[in-house]
């Protein structure tokens, strides 16, 4: 009887990783997990901090998106127009009535879901492509409103002086606080998603993916699940939006344009669709190569780009 040979590649670098990542993924996870929290007493410079406490926000607006689309497949370029509903939400709260930022969070959340609903309501039974148009029409619409509502948003010239967080009468107006209260939000972030997803309506979420009228017919309420992501995702966006507002401190139309919605689809795809731990690590690594590059000037953004 012949003998079959085994042969002898198994794949490139890329299969290897997969490899070794799925069959130590726990102690990855931990691993990294660690070297997250210690991250501050290794690199305690103020401009390194300014760009992981950045990377932290941008990874829970691309894991809330990678919800929407990588998970059930519905492509939105519209994620800025959230994050700026509850940056603006908090801020204003904050500025005008005086509330805590407890509260200003609790806000955010609850205006973000509802615009969200707003939305996916009467456009979720749309075609895919004209969706992705849809979502791109209510972020520049969004933007619109809050460069012409003078009266409330202060247009161009944005809402300055927002303060930053505050826990039991202690501001956290440095890098170091802020980066790890982001990485709360983050853990959240991802614990809600990996419990959506590894349940029975993460499983509903995954027959709709994969063919919609397929699972209508197995009594999947395809619409229902639909608004029910579609609201999870746009809360954890402006949830997003809220911290970066009380980060930065300063908010204005500009800083939730077109490019950013681009910017954290990017981020999504690049980490890969559907992988919550790829979107977290696309949106660190696309944070930061922007900064990296900085010394090649011109050539910045043709690397960035080609990357």
């Amino acid at each position: 009887m012949r003998r079959i040979e085994k042969p002898a590649h198994t794949g490139g670098l890329g299969h290897q990783l997969l490899l070794v990542w799925a069959k130590h993924e726990g102690l990855i996870l931990v691993g990294l997990a660690a070297l997250a929290l210690i991250f501050p007493m290794i690199f305690s410079h103020p401009y390194i901090m300014n760009i992981a406490v950045l990377a932290v926000i941008y990874a829970i607006l691309t894991v809330s998106l990678n919800l929407l689309t990588g998970c059930l497949g519905i492509a939105s370029i519209g994620h800025a127009a959230f994050m700026a509903l509850g940056a603006y939400t908090a801020a204003l709260l904050v500025l005008r009535l005086g509330c805590g930022f407890l509260t200003a969070f609790v806000a955010a959340i609850g205006v973000t879901a509802v615009f969200g609903l707003i939305l996916a309501i009467p456009t979720l039974r749309l075609n895919s492509r004209y969706l992705t148009i849809v979502t791109l029409a209510f972020s520049e619409l969004v933007r619109i409103v809050l460069t012409n509502w003078t009266s409330l948003t202060r247009g161009p010239l944005g809402l300055p002086a927002i303060p930053s967080i505050s826990i039991f009468g202690v501001p956290l107006d440095s890098g170091i606080p802020n980066y790890y209260f982001g990485l709360i939000l983050l853990a959240a972030t991802i614990i809600v998603v990996h419990n959506i997803m590894n349940s029975g309506v993460g499983r509903a979420v995954t027959a709709i993916k994969n063919d919609p009228v397929a699972a209508e017919t197995m009594g999947i309420k395809v619409h229902w699940y639909k608004l029910l992501i579609f609201a999870v995702s746009s809360v954890f966006a402006g949830l997003a939006g809220a911290f970066y507002a009380f980060y930065i401190g300063f908010i204005d139309p500009s800083g939730f344009s077109f490019d950013t919605s681009v910017q954290i689809l990017s981020m999504a795809i690049m980490g890969g669709l559907g992988n919550t731990y790829g979107s977290v690590l696309s949106a660190i690594v696309l944070t930061a190569l922007p900064e990296v590059l900085r010394p090649l000037l011109s050539l910045r953004q043709v690397l960035y780009g080609a990357l």
